[in-house]
């Protein structure tokens, strides 16, 4: 049900926005209303016309999709930096519990053939 309403409160934007009137809860109430919808909360409105006051939604359409960092590239390239270190530990703990056991699966040293 919230994300009928959420969607609801984001067509009525989107529509007011593109009739180049000021986004506002009363706006939004306004379309709802004319759309026969009657199950939206009333803090969804409210809560569009408080974002939006913050941040234009001309911003907002323009990254959709990103990630929202300004650090860009310099976020992609530090995450697979991440991700061999922890594919090398992961090795390391596997190697270290084979000795534990005292035997290993690929034939090591504690093996005689």
């Amino acid at each position: 049900m919230s994300q009928n309403a959420e969607l609801a409160c984001t067509y009525a934007a989107l529509i007011l926005h593109d009739g180049g009137v000021d986004v506002t809860a009363a706006g939004i109430n306004a379309l709802i209303e004319g759309a026969g919808l009657q199950d939206v909360p009333p803090f969804w409105p409210n809560l569009f016309q408080t974002v939006l006051k913050e941040r234009s939604l001309d911003d907002i359409i323009a990254n959709a999709g990103t990630s929202g960092g300004s650090t860009g590239g310099a976020t992609e390239s530090a995450a697979p930096e991440a991700e061999v270190v922890e594919e090398e530990e992961v090795v390391e703990s596997s190697e270290s519990s084979e000795g534990e056991m005292g035997f290993s699966f690929f034939g090591s040293e504690s093996s005689s053939y």
